[in-house]
């Protein structure tokens, strides 16, 4: 029986910190605002967009977009300007390439 409840909960802890993201319509609204760069180099974090939610696993810029602002993790604002954003992405072709820049600002999607 104990063992059972331990794995219970380490299966909620891995669905815990999953990068699931919902973007809101206001900046008010999100919990960081976003800006996506031109250039890999100028970016904090290489964001891989999933097509799965199971894929969307830990802070490593593997996000799962859902439906739901309930369903998320975060909120995001996709801002126009650089100034404006806690955070400055860059959307990578490849899963393996996904990951932190700066980590500094990791605290920002924990």
């Amino acid at each position: 029986m104990k063992y059972l409840f331990c794995c219970i909960i380490f299966l909620f802890s891995l669905g815990a910190s999953a990068q699931k993201v919902y973007e809101v319509e206001y900046e008010s609204r999100a919990d960081v605002s976003v800006f996506v760069c031109d250039y890999e180099s100028q970016a904090d974090l290489l964001v891989y967009k999933e097509d799965y939610e199971s894929g969307a696993r830990g802070n490593e810029g593997k996000w799962f977009f859902v439906d739901y602002e309930s369903r998320a993790d975060v909120s995001v604002y996709f801002v126009e300007y650089e100034s404006r954003a806690d955070l400055k992405i860059y959307y990578v072709s490849y899963e393996s390439r996904a990951g932190w820049r700066n980590n500094s600002k990791k605290s920002l999607l924990d």
